[in-house]
């Protein structure tokens, strides 16, 4: 009994001095399975690359995409505004019901935030940016790309091309862009995107240019805008948009929601063009032709002999307006101006508008199957620019009105041709009894109206024509 005791606790012994041993062997094991079941990807003598010697075209685009990175980006800025809104105590649906309950409550102010971009174009502190980005913001602070922070003050904007200008005071020489020249871009030329899309910081995105000079967009009242397929998100507005050089070449604007690959950025000519008269004066004044036009279709390109859709066609004279000193006449077709051809009307009013008033262009002209030649010295937009009106009269939105004396509202009696009015179908007769959602009394109440609404994004008018009343909705002016 004793000897079984003894080798019971010998075998016990032997197993206690083995353990550590097959403790080593079984972690070796494991570690063998490891080694085997995990191929290591470290680039060293024995992994290499999969592509060891990379094209050299590759190489040098890349290298160029992360040099335009690395200086420019020190000139774009995050912009981040903050407003106050009221907002009804009800929604519309309930104030029917409970509106009499709550009509003593006061409206509740929130404060709503947005983001956007910039970018440097001076040492002391001017930024430029989109309009709609400040458009309304009490508060506006700028964020540079060393996480610094500073009060910007906005010096101007110009909703009808949506650029402006903003201000900080560093107490030091900023990074400034380089603004390049983008009469020159060509369609197929690298495109790069800095901004700050979603609020990521500084974000680079690369595409090419897609089309420039595109009117007709519906976003702006001037446009012509450079398309690109570079990236570009809400946040990115107001951002650059650069060329290989690292020239700010666009300001990036506007994306169309239902597609991919499809953004507007505004030429940074024009910017530049209104920037200048932003920082200079705090105001855009334009040039001013002093005509009605409307597009050419085929069939009056054809009655008038041309061969190609082009031009614009005058179908009224201002008097005493530019145009009439200069000898235009209703009918005629405008070729081109500043020795620039005019393929449609959105492009005359943005080479007249882009021209100091005082100058004297030449304009040609078509004119009973004549090509004639007028020297025109354009006046500024706002001194006398609007036709004459009879007493009692007011004009705005493309329309001029009267006071309807036996009903609520004004009565249109003329819609100018080619107007946003006239195309969301505004008619003469009709009677506007509301300008977005404002009731107006008398003609004088619609012109206070009108001007209030101008530059925002929609004008919705409520129309009373015959027995039926309607809404109408277009672009502001």
């Amino acid at each position: 009994m004793k000897g079984m005791i003894m080798g019971m606790i010998g075998r016990l012994l032997f197993f206690l001095l083995c353990l550590p041993l097959l403790a080593v062997l079984l972690a070796a094991c494991g570690e063998k399975e490891r080694e085997t079941r995990i191929a290591t990807s470290v680039r060293d003598q024995q992994a290499r690359p999969p592509v060891e010697e990379p094209a050299p075209e590759l190489l040098s685009t890349q290298a160029s995409f992360i040099e335009v990175s690395q200086k420019v980006t020190p000139s774009v800025v995050n912009i981040s505004t903050a407003r106050t809104r009221s907002t009804e105590v009800l929604p519309p649906f309930f104030e029917d019901f409970f509106g009499e309950f709550f009509r003593s409550h006061p409206p509740v102010q929130r404060k709503e935030q947005s983001l956007g971009s910039g970018v440097i174009i001076s040492a002391d502190g001017f930024i430029l940016t989109n309009e709609h980005v400040i458009r309304g913001a009490e508060e506006i602070k700028v964020k540079l790309s060393d996480q610094r922070v500073y009060d910007g003050t906005v010096i101007g904007g110009d909703p009808r091309t949506d650029v402006a200008v903003v201000k900080i005071d560093a107490n030091e020489d900023l990074p400034a862009a380089v603004l390049g020249n983008s009469d020159d871009l060509k369609v197929g030329q690298w495109a790069l995107a800095i901004g700050n899309p979603f609020g990521l910081d500084r974000t680079l995105t690369v595409g090419v240019i897609s089309a420039t000079g595109r009117t007709n967009v519906g976003i702006e009242d001037y446009e012509d805008f450079i398309q690109t397929d570079a990236s570009i998100n809400p946040g990115n507005s107001g951002g650059p948009l650069l060329n290989i050089y690292g020239e700010v070449v666009g300001v990036n604007t506007a994306i169309v929601a239902s597609g991919q690959g499809i953004g507007f950025a505004i030429p940074i000519n024009l910017a530049r063009l209104i920037a200048d008269q932003l920082i200079e004066k705090g105001e855009v004044t334009r040039g001013w032709l002093g005509v009605s036009l409307q597009p050419l279709t085929t069939e009056l390109a054809q009655s008038f002999g041309l061969n190609k859709i082009g031009g614009a066609l005058v179908n009224q004279v201002f008097d005493d307006s530019p145009a009439a000193t200069a000898g235009v006449r209703r009918g005629d077709i405008l070729l081109t101006f500043a020795g620039k051809e005019i393929r449609g009307v959105r492009e005359l009013q943005l080479l007249v508008a882009s021209t100091p008033a005082g100058k004297t262009e030449i304009l040609e002209v078509l004119r009973d199957g004549k090509i004639i030649e007028l020297e025109v010295r354009l006046a500024a937009q706002n001194e006398g620019s609007a036709p004459k009106i009879a007493a009692g009269q007011s004009r705005g939105l493309g329309m001029t009105v009267t006071s309807n004396a036996a009903a609520p509202g004004v009565k249109v009696v003329k819609v100018d041709e080619g107007s946003a009015a006239a195309q969301a179908g505004i008619r003469e007769g009709d009677v506007v009894l509301a300008v977005n959602h404002e009731e107006v009394k008398d003609a004088a109440a619609f012109e206070r109206t009108a001007k209030k609404v101008t530059g925002s994004k929609n004008v919705v008018l409520l129309v009373q024509r015959g027995q039926t009343t309607l809404y109408l909705a277009f672009p502001a002016p």
